[in-house]
C-alpha cells in the first residue's frame, strides 16, 4: 500500500475535503478556490488548512468579507471557462449571496438557450449543534432545493466528503456542496472507490423490512442510531441517505417506503415549509396505499437557533425523538 492510501485509510471528514480539493487543484489547472479565510489561516473550518502553501495565492484566493461579489465573481470566472470553487462560511451567510445564486448562477443557462453554462461549485457549511448560535446555525439548504438550474448535495459520509467534488466540478450547472458543521471531526476508514460517486441516487445506508428513516447530510448518525436503538426493540429500520437533495431520487424513496410501508422523514430544519414537507408529500403522492401509518417528521423546533447548549439540543431532532416518531408508526 502506498503512503497516499495509507494516509486515506484513517482520515476524518474535515481531511476528506480537504484532499477533495487538493485532487481537484492538481487534476486542472481552472480550478481554484476562493472565499472568506480559506488562504492563510486554512478555512474557518480548518478544510483547506495547508492548500495556499502547495498551491499559491493565485489558486487559493482570500476574498473581502461580501458574499455578493465573491460568488459574483465565481460566476463570472465560471463563464469564462474557469472551475472555481467558492467557500461561503455558513449558510446563513450565504443569503447576502443569494440574487447571484438564483437570478445568474441557477439562470443563465436557460436564459441563453444553453449557451451560458456556469460551471460553479459552492461549498458552505450548514446546521446546528455547535452552540454557533442563530445566525451561524440554521440548516436552510431546503431553501437552495427548490430553486431549478442548480444541484443540491449533502455529503454525510467519508466517502461523499471525499468523492463528491469530482462529479460536481464536472456538472454544467452550478451545484452547492452543504457540509454539516458536526461531520468536520467524525473519523473512520475511508473505503477506496470502487466506481464514482453518483450523484442523481441517494443510498441506503442500513437495508431494513420494518419502516423507512430517510435523512440527510448531519442527521444521518442520529437515524443510525436510532436504528440501532429500534433493532434492540425488534424493529428492523432501513435507512436512507438522500445525499442529492435537488433532484431528489423519487424512485429510492419511493422503492424504500414500497418495502416497509412506514416512514420517518429527519430534517434539521424548521417543519413549515421543509424539504421533510416535500418528502412527506412526495411520499403521498406515490406510495399512499402502500402506506401502513401516516409519515412522521422530525424537524427543528420553529425558533431561531438558542445558543444555549441544552436549548440548542432541545431544538434539534435527537435520537429519542426519531425513536417516538418510529414507535408512533409502528405500534
Amino acid at each position: 500500500m502506498g503512503a497516499a492510501e495509507t494516509h486515506e485509510a484513517k482520515t476524518t471528514y474535515r481531511e476528506a475535503m480537504r484532499e477533495a480539493l487538493r485532487e481537484a487543484l492538481r487534476a486542472d489547472d481552472r480550478v481554484f478556490l476562493m472565499g472568506e479565510d480559506v488562504g492563510r489561516y486554512g478555512g474557518c473550518f480548518g478544510v483547506s488548512l495547508g492548500l495556499l502553501e502547495e498551491f499559491g495565492p493565485e489558486r487559493v484566493r482570500d476574498t473581502p468579507l461580501s458574499e455578493s461579489a465573491f460568488v459574483g465573481a465565481g460566476i463570472g470566472t465560471a463563464l469564462a471557462g474557469m472551475r472555481p470553487i467558492v467557500e461561503i462560511m455558513t449558510v446563513n451567510f450565504s443569503l447576502l449571496a443569494l440574487d447571484q445564486i438564483l437570478n445568474n448562477a441557477a439562470t443563465l443557462l436557460h436564459m441563453s438557450g444553453g449557451q451560458l453554462p456556469v460551471p460553479l461549485v459552492i461549498r458552505m457549511t450548514t446546521g446546528a449543534g455547535r452552540q454557533l448560535a442563530a445566525q451561524h446555525s440554521h440548516s436552510l439548504e431546503g431553501w437552495y432545493a427548490h430553486i431549478p438550474g442548480i444541484r443540491v448535495l449533502a455529503p454525510a459520509t467519508l466517502e461523499d466528503a471525499r468523492h463528491m467534488l469530482a462529479p460536481a466540478l464536472a456538472d454544467p450547472d452550478p451545484v452547492l456542496i452543504f457540509e454539516h458543521g458536526s461531520l468536520y471531526n467524525v473519523s473512520g476508514e475511508l473505503l477506496p472507490p470502487t466506481e464514482p460517486v453518483d450523484l442523481d441516487h441517494a443510498a441506503i445506508r442500513r437495508p431494513g423490512t420494518d419502516i423507512s428513516l430517510i435523512t440527510y447530510g448531519g442527521s444521518l448518525p442520529k437515524a443510525l442510531a436510532a436504528a440501532d436503538e429500534l433493532a434492540a426493540e425488534g424493529i428492523n429500520a432501513e435507512v436512507i441517505d438522500l445525499r442529492t437533495l435537488r433532484p431528489l431520487d423519487d424512485a429510492a424513496i419511493t422503492a424504500s417506503v414500497d418495502r416497509t410501508h412506514r416512514a420517518v422523514v429527519i430534517d434539521e430544519a424548521w417543519r413549515t415549509g421543509s424539504l421533510a414537507a416535500e418528502v412527506s408529500a412526495r411520499i403521498a403522492e406515490e406510495s399512499f396505499y402502500d402506506l401502513d401509518a401516516p409519515v412522521e417528521r422530525v424537524c427543528s423546533a420553529e425558533v431561531p437557533m438558542p445558543y444555549a447548549r441544552r436549548l440548542e439540543e432541545a431544538a434539534l431532532p435527537q435520537v429519542a425523538d426519531i425513536v417516538a416518531a418510529a414507535h408512533r408508526a409502528v405500534d
